[in-house]
């Protein structure tokens, strides 16, 4: 079909005015908007459409150059806000496209949307307007925490309920392929700590600790520990911290202490890089079912692979 000459008319039949700053963007645009009987302005003024090229810092109000290409593409004058690009450079979220979201990841384990493989495919699949990175941040960073707000109650048992709940999707979700990309989570976009930061400055005493060190023998551990008040507190504390430090939701945080048998310290350092503290692997399914065979050969395997100590404290975590 032949292009409109009144693409970029108001309609009161008044052209739009338009204002991008010289470049190969302005270039590449200006014929698109003369030809749809837009106008474009040599300084920005008032009343005119301020265009600005997604990624790059832009003012309140600016509207993607997205936005002509678009129109042009669909030969229709479309309304702007669905092309307003926040103070960085993004498309801003339209109520609609939040709605998708949560319709598209409705149903699908933590693991599978931490990761990159579901996103992918929903980028592909045209669900928005977004990259599938803007997609997932918009996910993990503002839909998910509407959805599960952290508990705001020192009750035991319901700690003990979270931890049962991350424990079921820990083991039915374990062996999925994008497991790895919890690291990136804490690494995009400024999110997480400085490289000269490491976990041991976050706990600076031993009652700092949410889970104090868990002794080799069960005997030595003390059973009105894990259901003190004051200790379920730090256990609440400590996963709100992680979940605003990280911007990942509580299910996350919980399965981090879980991979790490509850280890204060060793879980924010995964957090930060997706690696042990000590060096060795993080705890997976497999190996705990490996755990609970009463074959030497088989322990000894897990011994060579995460170390005695370790082996030991996850015993004791796992029978607790």
């Amino acid at each position: 079909a032949a292009r409109s000459r009144s693409l970029f008319l108001w309609d009161d039949g008044h052209p739009m005015r338009f204002y991008l700053r010289p470049g190969l963007a302005k270039l590449r645009l200006a014929p698109l908007v003369l030809a749809g009987g837009g106008r474009l302005c040599r300084v920005q003024e008032p009343g005119a459409v301020l265009l600005a090229q997604p990624g790059e810092v832009a003012p309140d109000g600016a509207v993607s150059t997205e936005y002509v290409a678009e129109c042009v593409k669909r030969n229709q004058r479309l309304p702007l806000e669905p092309f307003l690009l926040t103070a960085r450079g993004r498309l801003v979220f339209t109520e609609a496209e939040d709605a998708a979201l949560l319709q598209a990841v409705r149903g699908q384990g933590m693991v599978r949307v931490s990761g990159r493989a579901l996103w992918i495919e929903l980028e592909r699949s045209g669900l928005t307007r977004h990259s599938w990175q803007a997609m997932r941040d918009r996910y993990l960073r503002h839909l998910l925490p509407r959805l599960w707000e952290p508990p705001q109650t020192e009750d035991p048992t319901q700690i003990r309920g979270l931890f049962a709940a991350a424990n079921r999707e820990f083991e039915s979700t374990e062996s999925e392929s994008d497991s790895s990309d919890v690291a990136e989570l804490s690494t995009q976009d400024g999110v997480g700590s400085s490289p000269g930061e490491t976990a041991s400055e976050l706990k600076t005493r031993p009652e700092d600790s949410a889970f104090p060190d868990i002794p080799l023998q069960r005997q030595e551990t003390p059973k009105s520990t894990c259901s003190s008040s004051s200790m379920v507190g730090q256990v609440v504390k400590t996963m709100e911290h992680f979940m605003e430090k990280f911007a990942v939701d509580l299910l996350t945080v919980t399965q981090a202490f879980l991979k790490n048998s509850g280890d204060m310290e060793a879980t924010l350092y995964f957090l930060q890089t997706g690696q042990r503290l000590d060096g060795y692997p993080v705890w997976s399914r497999e190996d705990d079912l490996e755990l609970q065979k009463d074959d030497e050969h088989v322990r000894n395997k897990l011994i060579a692979k995460f170390g005695a100590e370790n082996v030991a404290k996850r015993i004791v975590f796992r029978e607790s």
